[in-house]
């Protein structure tokens, strides 16, 4: 899924200190492969700048939205040594967000409601499944260590005769301070297609997600 990456990205994180890559993005870099080490959201990635390929490393469930690798060249391009605030924000909080995340640009939180309509219990197990902790917000909801600069949150809210089932992605406020809402969204999407999916449920090519 390399394809999607702009080589420049690859160029840039060449042609950073690896050791500063490593402080300010709490990475390894192997510098006999010349690759750096990344755990994402439970997952390993070994991001190879020189041969311009990133490896995802002894996933079990195989399946990862193809903006991953966007997000993780940008990750360590642009992380900071900035600590978490444990203030949740929407994306309409982020600087630019209430222009930019909309229209083709929607975070695609559909694809959680859909998947799970009012089935709090299997929500629940899947994020408990993917580390969630849990968190005292809307009908249910949990807290992610994407990297370990980033915190994202998922909120749930079961449906009525009113509202439909609905889901919510929150941020902690330090994020804003780290990427711009292009990067957001593409983490966004991986973390809408990874609870979205149960690891048995077969991808589909109309996903929702822009293009």
């Amino acid at each position: 899924m390399t394809y999607l990456v702009d080589s420049i990205l690859f160029q840039d994180l060449a042609a950073l200190n690896s050791e500063t890559v490593c402080r300010n993005a709490l990475c390894e870099y192997d510098h006999e492969h010349r690759c750096f080490y990344l755990s994402v959201w439970g997952d390993r990635y070994a991001i190879y700048p020189y041969e311009k390929r990133i490896d995802r490393l002894g996933a079990h469930d195989k399946d990862a939205h193809e903006y991953i690798n966007v997000f993780l060249l940008h990750y360590l391009l642009q992380a900071k040594q900035i600590e978490a605030t444990n203030d949740w924000i929407s994306e309409k909080d982020i600087p630019g967000g209430a222009t930019f995340f909309r229209g083709p640009h929607k975070i695609p939180t559909h694809l959680i409601s859909q998947q799970y309509g009012n089935n709090l219990k299997a929500f629940g197990e899947r994020c408990q499944s993917l580390q969630g902790v849990p968190l005292e917000l809307a009908d249910m909801a949990y807290r992610f260590q994407i990297t370990p600069r980033i915190r994202i949150a998922v909120l749930y809210w079961e449906g009525d005769e009113t509202f439909l089932p609905e889901a919510k992605l929150l941020y902690d406020r330090s994020i804003s301070k780290q990427f711009a809402p292009d990067v957001i969204f593409a983490l966004a999407c991986e973390i809408c297609h990874k609870i979205g999916r149960m690891p048995s449920t077969p991808l589909s090519s109309e996903n929702g997600l822009i293009s």
